[in-house]
């Protein structure tokens, strides 16, 4: 059973009190881009014509170290979240789940435990991570030609780590260094790019040239994460896909928008969550909603979500439901982009956006912005200046 949202309000009540006194929205951004090339992605190449076992090599000699220091942080995070009880089954079974994933992701998570020193079990409990622990906005704009972009936000590192001196959640800063943008290669051509976390096998965040564009956003269900771990380990259940190596699964293999929303509509999941696709073509952008056996779609020109019809906006609340109040994102992003209008439909338009409080918060680690037609993807992890919401 996912926990978040009775978490999210106690600590909502917590944190308000103890954090700034303005924290009413601001108006909308409208100077944030470009940003300070400072807080640019490093990008780093995977090979997939490489050994599993070799893949991760040259990114975990870099970032290796600053895996290690998050590890505890994670760990505690897990445990604050399900209780010891569920923790120690999770754990004791971790090294098990990892032998049971489809090829190569359990090669390449041992490949990963070598390099960084870090026992498998725990490797694998990271690259879990996001079936239970991310917040997100997400954007996609088509302007007047037809011609769609995509960003997001990704925030993540709720319940954990206050630091009430300088405002910040311990995980998300820990979280920062990690962020790389990927170039994923077969036969020396990039297939697609993403923005992820080094040691982390999954794709969060990618476009793939000329095809379509992704973002996944946490979604909120009883029947959620934690429960399709728990029959995987308790039930040998492995007729279920994990949402991040799906995605990854679908960048690799899809060879069109519509190929890619079939695969991301039909398959069973480990996890609810909230799939945002933009194709290459006008009106090819959606937003489906999962639980882990059936699928809600809304697509670009519907305003059924309350966007535009020429833009869309998802957080990690649904559609046909009004977010809580205190984690309202998704109505100050939709008031930001009907204001600019659909005659500003840019990557800078949906950056400001991004960059708007509360849709930037402090559990936003990075953002990232995308272009279908180039290819381009483009990452920064942020900062949210004082005042600012924790979330």
């Amino acid at each position: 059973m996912d926990l978040w949202a009775p978490y999210l309000a106690l600590v909502a009540c917590l944190l308000l009190s103890t954090t700034t006194p303005t924290l009413a929205q601001q108006g909308c951004e409208s100077g944030a881009y470009p940003p300070d090339k400072h807080f640019e992605v490093p990008v780093y190449d995977v090979d997939l014509d490489l050994s599993p076992l070799q893949r991760w090599a040259p990114l975990m000699a870099d970032k290796g170290p600053q895996l290690v220091a998050l590890i505890d942080d994670v760990k505690d995070l897990i445990k604050s979240v399900v209780g010891e009880t569920i923790f120690k089954i999770i754990m004791n079974n971790l090294s098990k789940v990892a032998t049971t994933l489809p090829y190569p992701f359990y090669e390449e998570l041992v490949g990963i435990s070598t390099f960084s020193e870090l026992p498998l079990s725990t490797i694998t409990m990271y690259n879990i991570f996001y079936e239970a622990f991310t917040l997100c906005t997400s954007i996609i704009a088509q302007d007047p030609s037809g011609y769609l972009y995509h960003g997001r936000n990704l925030d993540t590192g709720v319940f954990l780590g206050w630091d009430k001196k300088n405002h910040t959640w311990k995980v998300a800063e820990k979280l920062k260094p990690l962020t790389v943008q990927l170039n994923w290669k077969k036969n020396g051509t990039t297939l697609f790019r993403s923005l992820s976390f080094a040691g982390y096998v999954g794709v969060l965040t990618a476009v793939k040239e000329d095809k379509f564009t992704f973002s996944l956003d946490k979604r909120f269900a009883l029947n959620g994460g934690f429960m399709g771990l728990l029959e995987w380990i308790l039930f040998d259940d492995h007729e279920q896909s994990w949402v991040s190596f799906l995605t990854r699964e679908v960048l690799e293999v899809a060879s069109s928008y519509k190929e890619a929303q079939t695969k991301l509509m039909k398959t069973r999941l480990m996890a609810p969550v909230y799939f945002i696709l933009g194709g290459a073509q006008p009106g090819e952008g959606c937003i489906i909603t999962r639980d882990r056996d059936n699928a809600d779609l809304v697509t670009l020109g519907s305003e059924k979500t309350g966007s535009g019809s020429w833009f869309l906006v998802q957080t990690n609340y649904d559609h046909w439901k009004n977010p809580p109040f205190f984690d309202d994102r998704r109505t100050p992003a939709i008031q930001c982009m009907t204001e600019n209008g659909q005659i500003n439909a840019s990557l800078s338009l949906i950056y400001n956006v991004l960059s708007t409080k509360p849709v930037l918060n402090k559990e936003t680690v990075y953002t990232a912005l995308m272009e279908v037609r180039s290819g381009e993807l483009q990452g920064w992890t942020r900062q949210c200046p004082d005042p600012c919401w924790p979330w």
